[in-house]
């Protein structure tokens, strides 16, 4: 492969992050070797130490942009709606449609999670409570208004994620449901789900 435009700066970065991202989802973590990383990008493999110290920390920066980028866009789409029952739609509806487009690193997220060292590992897994602490503040804020039932907020987060994430395995775009669609089926899910009084 010719040589990467913009090899030494910002564009060469987001061509690994890219390229990192492809070979892991495809290969896995520990198959994916930095000689494979470089001859997709196009560059020497003593270059690549310009941009990164090890395979570790490519694993862990794409992760944890990953993991920013999520908590990013969910305060955006909970910040646009007041109430627990609309912001609970949105979370749905934020959780389906972002885990559709970015299948590859959902998929990493969870497969090479076991792959950090013990410090990123803490790092990443913080992200993801820090996340599922937003779903289990709107359930609890539900249940406090009377709107959702009292059952116990952190396993049904849990329930509701497991769910909403299995979208991943099995959505196609070019299947029978559209993602307005299967967001419109997944929130009157889990509004069945929680909507009775105890």
């Amino acid at each position: 492969m010719a040589r990467t435009t913009g090899s030494n700066g910002p564009k060469t970065m987001e061509a690994i992050n890219k390229a990192g991202l492809r070979l892991i989802y495809e290969h896995g973590y520990e198959a994916m070797s930095l000689r494979h990383l470089a001859a997709e990008v196009g560059i020497q493999v003593g270059s690549l130490y310009n941009h990164i110290s090890t395979k570790q920390d490519l694993l862990f920066g794409l992760l944890r942009m990953h993991m920013e980028t999520l908590l990013q866009q969910l305060t955006l789409a909970l910040a646009a709606v007041d109430g627990a029952e609309a912001q609970l739609r949105a979370f749905v509806a934020f959780h389906v449609r972002y885990h559709i487009a970015r299948k590859r690193e959902v998929f990493i997220c969870y497969s090479e999670l076991r792959s950090l060292d013990p410090d990123h590992y803490e790092t990443i897994v913080g992200m993801r409570r820090d996340y599922e602490k937003r779903l289990i503040g709107i359930l609890e804020r539900g249940a406090g208004e009377g709107l959702f039932s009292r059952d116990d907020a952190p396993v049904t987060a849990y329930g509701i994620l497991a769910m909403l994430t299995g979208v991943c395995t099995w959505f196609r775009p070019k299947g029978r449901m559209t993602a307005d669609d299967l967001v419109e089926l997944y929130t009157r899910m889990v509004l069945n789900a929680v909507g009775g009084k105890k």
